[in-house]
């Protein structure tokens, strides 16, 4: 408003800050109008602070309490599966089952991974719901979460199938470190069992790394018992209560002698004939062994049945047909005499011993 007009309506004009007051002054006063406005907003919302902040103490206090309590059900779950393992073993029971090792291994890889699997639902959902009372939205970041695991879904689905493939087979206990698998692609003693990859050393000492989505089936030959069987061939001649005699011989012998009492389950049986040829015939000797020992106990017992069928003068055969000593063909050569030298009239020998005719007499 100009002067003029203040003086006309009787008004007395207030003078610029600038005029009147101090720079130093002037500063001071606009200080104190902020402190004055930021005190009045905190005491305005320093309830709705206190308010969010004491939810988020409480989402936080209640997530650790329920991962805490959640992780020490898991341990004393897998330590009662140990303390069931180790009463039943060093029984008749525990030896067709798994040994303790194997048994803790496996309790640990189970309990390792539900402890993960525990802390990353309860502090995933903690961290949810600490963002949502800050009032974000959550809907952009959760679209964005499930594009990006449809998207890795697709994208590692090889990883995906080999991670779940080797949950399945711990929680199944289908093989450990130690046993020896047919796994299809591969076989061997198992020498570490991973959720992606197990490794397997083979006969020849290669490690083979089978990733756990490719096993399609899973041969175990070192759980519960294996069978050791034995096929002996003999003469189609020969005595047959011999035989068994010969056989049930070797069988209480080796039944007796360390270490094959303990690496045999149960005797040591000849079931009898496997089959009857013209010229042979085929004895099954089978046993109940150990996991794992089916090969070495093959192996002995061949010995042992061909040194006792020496002994007792029984003939093992097998491949071409053999045919008897007393009936073999005589040879057509055997009684014709050598060629001689004579025989050929071109030769030295002949044209030596031959006559010396006088000579003809010149014709006329």
């Amino acid at each position: 408003m100009s002067l003029p007009a203040l003086l006309a309506t009787g008004a007395t004009p207030t003078p610029a800050p600038s005029e009147t007051t101090a720079p130093g002054v002037a500063t001071l006063q606009d200080a104190q109008q902020s402190a004055t406005k930021a005190a009045s907003w905190v005491e305005q919302n320093w309830s709705t602070w206190l308010a969010i902040g004491l939810r988020v103490v409480l989402i936080l206090v209640i997530a650790a309490v329920l991962r805490v309590a959640v992780r020490r059900a898991i341990t004393k779950l897998i330590d009662r599966m140990n303390r069931t393992v180790q009463a039943v073993d060093g029984t008749a029971l525990g030896g067709l089952l798994v040994n303790a090792e194997r048994r803790r291994q496996r309790s640990q890889a189970i309990g390792s991974v539900l402890r993960s699997v525990a802390s990353f639902v309860i502090m995933g959902t903690a961290a949810l719901m600490v963002l949502s009372t800050f009032q974000i939205d959550l809907a952009p970041l959760l679209a964005s979460a499930g594009v990006a695991g449809v998207a890795i879904g697709f994208g590692a689905r090889n990883l995906v199938t080999d991670f779940l493939s080797g949950v399945f087979m711990i929680l199944e206990d289908q093989y450990g470190v130690g046993d020896t698998i047919d796994a299809g692609v591969a076989s061997g003693e198992v020498i570490e069992v991973g959720l992606r990859v197990t490794k397997l050393r083979g006969d020849g000492g290669e490690i083979w790394y089978v990733r756990n989505g490719e096993v399609k089936r899973i041969g175990n030959l070192s759980q519960g018992w294996a069978t050791a069987g034995v096929d002996v061939t003999v003469r189609a001649s020969e005595d047959l209560d011999r035989v068994r005699a010969t056989l049930d011989a070797v069988a209480e012998q080796m039944s007796k002698e360390e270490p094959w009492n303990e690496r045999l389950w149960g005797p040591i049986e000849v079931l009898g004939l496997d089959s009857v040829l013209l010229d042979s015939m085929v004895v099954r000797v089978s046993a109940k062994t150990m996991p794992g020992k089916a090969v070495a106990v093959e192996r002995e017992l061949r010995w042992r049945i061909k040194r006792a069928f020496d002994e007792a003068n029984i003939r093992i055969v097998g491949g071409l047909p053999t045919v008897p000593e007393d009936e073999l063909p005589a040879d057509p050569t055997a009684t014709m005499a050598a060629p001689s030298a004579y025989s050929n009239s071109a030769s030295p020998q002949t044209e030596t011993a031959s006559a010396i005719l006088p000579p003809r007499p010149a014709a006329k």
